[in-house]
């Protein structure tokens, strides 16, 4: 007997794919095709070829924007990571105190990106700001938008303040999926609190830690809606990233050729970081 195939069901991921055609898809095959183009106006252009790479590989400012892109990311994960699991660590695991903690971990999550900028301008001023004024009352003169050094640390502690949040909901879903029965027979064993962390909850953490690792590393490495409303960039350009660069390029220069190509590689250097992560992870669950 042969059995009927009726493959009519694979259409209902047709809205799917025509969805992920038109607001990916497509989108990046446009820029890409700007990025090798110097496009004078929308009826004229002009094939470059990799011009606009090479020019934007070897501009200082690009240079520039990309270690301190670099050295914030770095900062936002070895600050938030560690400091989202001793939070989660220290929580009740159940009951009202528990459900109030969550709910109140979860409200810096709902504020607007741009709000948030707005929360802290208005915080850290030394003027009228609490953490101003509690700073210039201790004899510390802090001025975040004439101090790259104030503004980096307002930034970095605007940006801890805002996403900590997400790796401690994380890390605690993680946690109360660790069976009560381990806890016991580690208490029976005479295991330290260390080796409890070590050999019972980080194996059960690795999986929710490494999409903590993955969602802050390209949200910090794409940021830009709290520090251009904060400091603008500045001091000078102490606080400029790869997202406001790119933002002067395409909007307030209207170099599109340039700032496609631009936004190619600046897509292609956090697809590669993931990458690496993510491989690296993969390859010592392998060994292990």
């Amino acid at each position: 007997m042969n059995k009927p195939y009726n493959n009519r069901a694979w259409l209902g991921v047709l809205p799917v794919l025509l969805i992920v055609a038109f607001s990916g898809v497509i989108p990046l095959m446009t820029v890409v095709n700007y990025s090798v183009q110097d496009i004078l106006d929308f009826n004229s252009r002009f094939f470059v070829g990799f011009q606009w790479y090479t020019e934007t590989l070897q501009d200082p400012r690009f240079v520039d924007a990309f270690l301190r892109q670099l050295g914030f990311s770095a900062s936002v994960l070895l600050i938030e990571i560690p400091l989202g699991l001793m939070i989660a660590r220290g929580m009740p695991r159940q009951g009202l105190s528990a459900a109030l903690l969550l709910v109140l971990l979860a409200i810096p999550l709902l504020i607007p990106w741009n709000v948030v900028g707005t929360i802290w301008q208005l915080y850290a001023r030394s003027d009228i700001g609490l953490l101003g004024v509690s700073l210039s009352a201790l004899g510390i003169n802090f001025n975040y938008t004439a101090n790259p050094t104030h503004a980096w640390l307002t930034l970095l502690a605007m940006d801890v303040w805002h996403w900590t949040s997400l790796v401690t909901l994380l890390a605690f879903a993680g946690l109360t999926s660790v069976p009560v029965a381990y806890y016991q027979a580690a208490e029976l064993d005479g295991a330290s609190k260390w080796q409890v962390f070590r050999y019972v909850e980080l194996p059960r953490l690795k999986g929710v830690l490494v999409i903590a690792v993955l969602l802050r590393l390209m949200d910090s490495f794409m940021i830009y809606t709290e520090p251009f409303v904060l400091t603008g960039g500045g001091p000078g350009n102490a606080t400029t990233f790869l997202s406001q660069h790119l933002a002067t390029m395409a909007v307030g220069q209207f170099d599109l050729g340039p700032a496609a190509a631009f936004s190619v590689i600046y897509f292609l250097f956090i697809l590669l970081f993931c990458w690496l992560f993510y491989s690296s992870v993969m390859r010592e669950n392998d060994e292990a």
